[in-house]
């Protein structure tokens, strides 16, 4: 027993080395935004905050419910360093097959890599990341252990969250996913819980499925996971904040990071099924203490310790009644009796633009006492293409001291309407709290030309200088907000001239009614206008959503007649003779 013991300190000291050294190489080589000690700690000015640990973004629990994880560490010899554009795809180092990953799951690590890229190019998601991940929770899917399709051969299951030990979470999917109809257990080769992959899952592979059990489906849900609050992975206090949302434990943070920065010195493809599981996680030893069986003692036996002396027959023990168990005290959630407003109850957001205000929902008992440590699941219900800042449409926020939970901040597409954000409390059926809300047009409140010239034209012809006005709103630019210009009759009649210039449509007719939209930068450059034969002064009228108004005058002066000869004052004289009377 001891010599294991030893064992396990000098292989521990092995890895606190490793783990030193990578974060030390990760922190050199981005962002100055991370210092280390001398062994590769983060210091106290580099500790994770609040924000870096998730509280208030909805993943106190993580991914993966703060499952335990491999601690094995990457081997002390790195492989030849890949090409650093990455362009290539030759296995950039050979060697065992402790250090290359499953093709299948290399496959799907770098695909996610690339759809990640054209979504959300603004989080620079590297494959290697994933592939850190991927190792430290669930050692490459088992080893590569999946079918042609990406599929785990045998379910990859976390223990069970009870609270033993780990966190408890109530069963939140009936099963579905875990096939525990009490408890939530971590699900698949990233080992997302149920009530996350409910919102984060993702069809990677394109079989029409979200499944946490295939490695396609699961690594793009892991990338869109890490990137939902526009963390940017080439920033070291970026990527650092997106590992601790997954599982919040800084020795994690350091192992996935140590896997990272060996990853990013080139690795290898091996065969599915050929890889090599770690051997070593974070909840060895702990949960549970191992007893060794009692053996009893014949009469007339040496006593241990004492030899030659004869033991005593043991007295068997006076039957005692056991005491009842007590009954085990109700979780936060199980406390839960309803659901309160917290703050806004209702808020309007602008089409294109994220709203300052954000919903909040408060638990409270039965008796109204506010309850902490409450998972709540906000979900944007409606006909809108309405998100939550990191891109999703459901988001879990766990109570804070006060018992509230504050929902992320709304991002409005451009679908105008009501729609709703429904509050409800996981793993108990409490009735739903509902936020309305509602997306409104762009709009502007103010209208200006842009220039000065004068606004004129000959009859019949057409207008050398094209309108073209900027629409702001609170001053600042009004981009793509609708407008309409119309050539009205008069400041008095606001109803279309039929007279006067006019504009053309795709045909040629004239038409004097125009429905356009404001560019990103608040700018509308109107078509080429034209005038009829009537000479006068005409009004030019646009409007935008938000009531901005601006009227113009333009001109139309008569054409100028062209010369014609002038008739002669005198004709030719007549060479037909003139009729004479006829008589007898």
């Amino acid at each position: 027993m001891s010599a294991h013991f030893g064992t396990r300190l000098r292989k521990g000291a092995v890895n606190t080395t490793v783990a030193a050294l990578a974060v030390a190489a990760l922190a050199a080589s981005q962002a100055p935004d991370v210092t280390a000690d001398g062994h590769g700690r983060q210091t106290a000015a580099d500790a994770p905050s609040a924000a870096d640990s998730g509280t208030g973004t909805g993943t106190e629990s993580g991914a993966t419910g703060n499952s335990p994880y491999y601690t094995d560490l990457p081997p002390l010899n790195s492989p030849n360093p890949a090409p650093s554009d990455g362009s290539s795809t030759t296995p950039a180092a050979t060697g065992t097959n402790e250090a290359g990953i499953p093709a299948t799951v290399l496959d799907a690590y770098k695909k996610a890599e690339a759809a990640l890229a054209q979504a959300k190019p603004g989080c620079n998601m590297p494959w290697q990341l994933l592939a850190a991940i991927g190792n430290v929770e669930s050692g490459q899917a088992g080893g590569g252990n999946v079918s042609a399709d990406g599929t785990t051969v045998t379910p990859i299951l976390g223990p069970v969250l009870n609270g033993v030990g780990f966190a408890n979470i109530s069963d939140t999917d009936n099963g579905a996913y875990d096939g525990d109809s009490t408890y939530d257990r971590a699900v698949g080769p990233m080992q997302f819980i149920p009530s996350t992959w409910a919102w984060a899952g993702r069809d990677g592979n394109g079989d029409g499925k979200k499944d946490p059990n295939n490695i396609y489906d699961a690594a793009l849900a892991a990338g869109h996971y890490l990137c939902r609050y526009d963390w940017d992975m080439s920033s070291t206090s970026g990527m650092r904040s997106a590992i601790l949302s997954y599982n919040n434990s800084t020795d994690y943070l350091n192992t996935v990071l140590s896997w990272l920065e060996y990853y990013r010195k080139g690795t290898h493809e091996v065969p599915d099924g050929s890889g090599s599981v770690p051997g070593n996680r974070s909840d060895d030893g702990t949960g549970f203490t191992p007893t060794l069986p009692s053996v009893p003692t014949a009469p007339g036996t040496p006593a241990p310790g004492k030899p030659g002396t004869p033991a005593k027959p043991s007295t068997p023990p006076k039957p005692s009644t056991p005491p009842k168990p007590s009954p085990p005290a109700p979780t936060p959630t199980e406390t839960v009796d309803h659901l309160e407003y917290a703050g806004t109850t209702s808020l309007t957001v602008t089409a294109g633009s994220t709203s300052t205000d954000r919903v909040g929902t408060r638990a409270e008992t039965a008796a109204g006492k506010t309850v902490a440590k409450v998972r709540i699941r906000f979900t944007i219900v409606g006909d809108t293409d309405t998100t939550f800042t990191g891109g999703e449409t459901v988001a879990v926020i766990a109570t804070d001291s006060k018992g509230v939970a504050l929902a992320p901040a709304l991002r409005a597409g451009e679908k105008t309407g009501d729609f709703t954000v429904r509050a409800t409390v996981l793993g108990r059926t409490v009735t739903a709290l509902d936020h309305k809300a509602t997306v409104t047009a762009r709009a502007a409140d103010a209208l200006a030309r842009t220039g000065d010239a004068a606004l004129t034209c000959t009859a019949g012809g057409e207008f050398a200088t094209r309108v073209e006005v900027k629409a702001t709103y609170k001053g600042a630019a009004a981009g793509k907000v609708a407008a309409t210009a119309t050539l009205v009759k008069s400041a008095d009649d606001q109803s279309t001239n039929d007279k006067g210039p006019y504009f053309k449509d795709a045909t040629g007719n004239p038409v004097r009614t125009l429905d356009l939209r404001t560019d990103a930068n608040g700018l509308l450059a109107l078509p080429t206008l034209y005038a009829d034969d009537t000479a006068g002064t005409y009004l030019l009228r646009i409007t935008t959503t938000g009531g901005a108004t601006l009227t113009l005058e333009l001109t139309v002066t008569a054409a100028t007649p062209d010369p014609t000869p002038s008739e002669s004052a005198s004709s030719p004289a007549s060479t037909e003779p003139e009729p004479t009377a006829s008589g007898s």
